[in-house]
């Protein structure tokens, strides 16, 4: 086995995924002195930002309060670089809050290299301070493990096989599907809990560990009127265009599909470069879900917010019903059966596009949509799909804090309520939002409230030195659903990375500060410096 050269053998903290939280984690650690090794498997870091292109999900007040302070800074970044690099036109210049992308996800809706161009400079200080080492085409493949402790992990270059050991005092796993908890043996769940073990209302009656959330390739396109960009017919493309699911009113590949919070059957609508102002659109999740033109609903580049002819088209994200994908389970079921959905979720987000180039609308006179322009240069690939597939949910640890639907369902707890947490380490708020599921589940799209994100929720029950980074913390297959999105998935990895700095430094261990309250302020006010919002003002849930 080749072994991979120029990576330190030993470091304070090692971070297994570069994706959203581990970015953060790395940013924390590293702000408070600690030594890092980052890897990621693909050769973009940032993951549901960059490399699976997803524009980000955010709550209704993201512009006042209920993020941390790097987090703005990142979304502030990327504002400042179409400020200074792109041909902006007068009007959007001078817009505090610019939504590049005039999407109705978000109000910051924009491209994939841009979120990264801004987080490789927030790291780049630390990468020239020889504290930070990003190792990017590289995944974990063991760990080894002495009892509580997790005491290395070895990683791979996926390019040539090449292998190497690094030991760390502190490991988090920032993974997208939670990778390190099970090579390391650390207790977790996967999938859906049955309702008797926590009493959730949504919660189904049996367990079900291959009952996970559909995963999309998503795609960047562009609209070339008169061109034809039309792609090769998908291998599968017969299968996927009478795919009908039971529980949906139509075609998988049709403009009719089922509201998320009310499953009742609606049509959308798709209109390639619509002659409308794009300073008028107003993203607010709160009060509309954005997501019934598809066109603008995650636009990343809206041409008219620029000097004229600086753009002959807008840009926008395929994310949407047509292309979830949930045939097989990602995780727990085989490797195999993991590539055989990776391919499956790629096949049919190529489907879709052909469908739309192709097949008959309700837009365009029933001629489909030659003129639509897959955008490698948008998503780095040569392909012009995202390198990663966007993956909702994934492992999660059994914790010493389970957050369940009692703690944030608006229903439960009213508009007002939510559990207040002693160890509140952070904020977030999203609705429960649980898309169509292996299990063969229809959208799952609760009301919650603004929540609280306990630390003990990051604390692994057993283990002493490995930290959840991401969307593996301790929430339930509901649950998960507001939790992992970028802001909180951001604020958890933070909090990881400045907790694995912190323990170092106090010579105490994560459950020791959860559990006592002196240590817990004395960590709490860490974070406080740093400008972790961890308590929510008196705003109402949706």
């Amino acid at each position: 086995m080749p072994i991979l050269t120029g990576t330190p053998t030993e470091t304070d903290v090692l971070i297994t995924g570069g994706g959203t939280g581990g970015v953060a984690a790395a940013l924390a650690a590293c702000r408070a002195g600690r030594s890092v090794v980052l890897t990621e498997e693909t050769d973009w870091i940032g993951g549901q930002f960059t490399s699976q292109a997803v524009p980000p999900d955010e709550h209704p007040w993201v512009e006042q309060f209920g993020v941390t302070a790097s987090y703005r800074a990142l979304r502030e970044g990327i504002r400042s670089h179409y400020r200074q690099w792109y041909p902006l036109r007068a009007e959007a210049l001078g817009l505090p809050r610019l939504n590049p992308g005039a999407g109705r996800v978000s109000k910051l809706c924009h491209e994939p290299r841009v979120a990264l161009a801004v987080m490789e400079a927030m790291l780049a200080p630390h990468v020239a301070a020889g504290r930070l080492t990003v190792l990017t085409h590289t995944r974990p493949v063991a760990a080894d493990t002495d009892g509580d402790l997790v005491r290395a992990v070895t990683v791979e270059d996926i390019r040539d096989g090449a292998r190497h050991t690094v030991a760390a005092a502190y490991v988090l796993d920032a993974t997208e599907t939670g990778e390190l908890l099970e090579l390391a043996g650390v207790e977790h769940a996967l999938g859906a809990e049955a309702r008797s073990e926590h009493d959730e209302p949504h919660a189904p009656d049996t367990a079900d560990p291959l009952n996970q959330q559909g995963i999309t390739v998503c795609f960047a396109l562009s609209h070339h009127e008169g061109e034809d960009h039309t792609v090769d017919r998908p291998a599968d493309y017969g299968f996927w265009r009478s795919y009908r699911p039971d529980f949906w009113p139509g075609p998988l590949l049709g403009f009719r599909a089922p509201d998320p919070r009310s499953l009742e059957a609606v049509n959308r609508t798709f209109e390639p470069n619509p002659d409308v102002d794009p300073l008028d659109v107003d993203a607010d999740q709160s009060a509309d879900a954005g997501d019934k033109e598809l066109w603008g609903f995650r636009r990343i580049l809206a041409r008219r917010l620029h000097r004229p002819g600086a753009f002959d088209s807008d840009i926008t994200l395929v994310n949407w019903p047509l292309n979830d994908y949930w045939l097989k389970p990602l995780v727990g079921a085989g490797e195999e059966t993991g590539r055989q959905a990776l391919a499956g979720a790629r096949e049919l987000s190529r489907s879709v596009l052909y469908w739309l180039q192709t097949d008959p609308t309700p837009t365009d006179g029933g001629t489909g949509s030659p003129g639509l322009r897959l955008r490698p240069d948008v998503t780095g690939t040569a392909d012009g799909f995202a390198k990663a597939a966007y993956v909702r949910e994934s492992r999660r640890i059994k914790a010493v804090t389970t957050v369940t639907e009692h703690d944030v369902a608006i229903d439960l707890v009213g508009p007002y309520g939510g559990t207040r947490h002693r160890d509140s380490v952070g904020v977030g708020g999203y609705r429960i939002d649980l898309h169509p599921s292996t299990g063969g589940d229809n959208y799952i799209d609760i009301g919650s409230v603004p929540f609280e994100i306990p630390l003990g929720a990051l604390v692994p029950r057993r283990v002493r030195n490995l930290l959840p980074a991401g969307k593996n913390l301790g929430t339930t297959h509901i649950t998960n659903g507001c939790y992992r999105l970028h802001p909180v998935e951001w604020n958890v990895g933070e909090v990881a990375g400045a907790l694995a700095a912190h323990c170092l430094e106090e010579g105490v261990s994560p459950h020791q500060v959860q559990e006592n309250d002196k240590r817990l302020a004395e960590f709490t006010r860490v974070l406080d410096r740093a400008g972790v919002q961890r308590h929510w003002p008196d705003v109402r849930g949706y």
